[in-house]
């Protein structure tokens, strides 16, 4: 049984993945005996995966596929070349801003680093724009879209928490994913503000505007039927990723960018990234069922109470934890891993499980970008065509300001539990 875990994961050819299962599988037969860990572990395997609720992932996934071939990106980055306007350095300020807007229908770090990069990336070089900090601006950008939904990784909370509201984790995550983007922003400006080169780019005329906008209307009224659909009742977030699928394929057909022909390899390429998405969260269930067996989370929350009695230092401790352990461990399994161990910590501080959510998303969103391992880094790098080790120094700047948004996000509650709150959520 494990040995067919194995070749599986090998045929997957997903490393992040085997550095997941491996320690899960050993640390099950360690606890319960060959015969019994095997078996306990292929047991655990399919119940993790096991879900309705979890069929929104592949779903989400390909409509993310499916905009990234269907000409939807190149729409909202020229909508976001009109919106930013005359800031200094423009086309890097513009291709934060896709960034947001194309991680908002795609739910995707990976997929928005890769579609605005490769757009926006040769239109750079081309205007004497440093190629490091530009491809570090899109790698610290490309994150907002597992803030703002729909995003896999706050279904994946959802899930881990038992039960918290999809909905209300939803609407939370709008305002801290749009202050991550306007962060990034914040970085642009001040670079553009010593390097005077970088100048303003012209005012789109008013009719150039409006062609641009309606062009992006369709694409961004996905974000309007998915999620109103979802925050409404109207669907579940199951039947939410399928609508996305469906319009996001008709909007590409009618944009005449993706043909019949096309469909093999797109859904080729979803399933792929899918079965990494989907074997992560089988194998963290063992490493779950590990940790509540030998009593762990119980441990760590004795120690944590018996150290200290301050929130303040309890939620330190857990973003500090949350942000070494999210470099190597991709976010997926370190949600479901931590969120049994943390939240009824956090929880018994007062913290609310939406904001946790949120904070812990946050966290795990600037580790994905986190030297040495972060998948988005190298893909932005890659797309970019320039060196990691350049990248990563102008990315430095980024992760600081970052974390100090972090912070502000952890502490200042009501920027997560405000909207959710007005609309009848909390």
């Amino acid at each position: 049984m494990l040995i067919g875990g194995m070749v599986l994961l090998l045929a997957i050819g997903a490393p992040i993945s085997i550095s997941v299962a491996l320690p899960s599988a050993l640390s099950m037969v360690y606890v319960l005996g060959f015969e019994d860990g095997a078996l306990a572990s292929a047991q655990r395997l399919f119940n993790g995966v096991n879900s309705f609720a979890l069929l929104a992932i592949p779903f989400f996934i390909l409509a993310g596929v499916i905009m990234n071939n269907g000409g939807i990106a190149i729409r909202l980055i020229n909508l976001a070349k009109v919106l930013v306007g005359r800031t200094p350095a423009p086309l890097i300020q513009t291709s934060v801003l896709a960034s947001m807007l194309f991680g908002a229908v795609s739910g995707s770090a990976v997929a928005t680093a890769a579609a605005v990069g490769s757009t926006t990336a040769p239109i750079q070089a081309k205007q004497g724009y440093n190629p490091a900090f530009s491809a570090a601006a899109n790698v610290a950008a490309a994150p907002s879209g597992l803030l703002i939904p729909p995003s896999n990784t706050l279904i994946i909370y959802a899930l881990a928490s038992g039960g918290t509201s999809v909905g209300a984790l939803f609407l939370a995550g709008y305002i801290p994913g749009i202050l991550w983007g306007l962060t990034c922003m914040v970085v642009v400006w001040l670079y553009a503000r010593r390097h005077p080169e970088l100048k303003a780019e012209k005012w789109t005329p008013p009719g150039e505007a409006l062609r641009v906008f309606l062009q992006a209307l369709p694409s961004l009224s996905l974000i309007v039927v998915v999620i109103g659909g979802i925050v409404s009742g109207f669907f579940t977030p199951t039947e939410g990723s399928a609508v996305a699928v469906v319009y996001s394929l008709l909007l590409s057909f009618a944009y005449r960018t993706i043909k019949i022909n096309d469909l093999p390899r797109i859904l080729l390429d979803a399933a792929r990234t899918s079965s990494v998405v989907v074997f992560l969260i089988g194998v963290s269930t063992i490493m779950s069922f590990v940790m509540s067996f030998t009593r762990i989370p119980k441990l760590l929350a004795e120690s944590l109470f018996g150290w200290t009695d301050s929130k303040v230092v309890v939620l330190l401790i857990m973003m500090i934890v949350l942000l070494i352990i999210g470099i190597p461990l991709d976010a997926t399994p370190a949600i479901l891993i931590f969120t049994p161990i943390f939240l009824p910590i956090a929880v018994s501080y007062g913290v609310d499980p939406v904001h946790f959510g949120i904070m812990m998303v946050f966290n795990l969103s600037i580790a994905v970008i986190s030297p040495p391992s972060a998948p988005v880094l190298f893909v932005g790098a890659q797309v970019a065509n320039v060196a990691i080790e350049p990248v990563i120094v102008k990315l430095l700047p980024f992760m600081v300001v970052l974390i100090g948004m972090l912070f502000i996000i952890t502490f200042v509650p009501e920027l997560s539990l405000w909207l959710p709150r007005i609309l009848g959520f909390l």
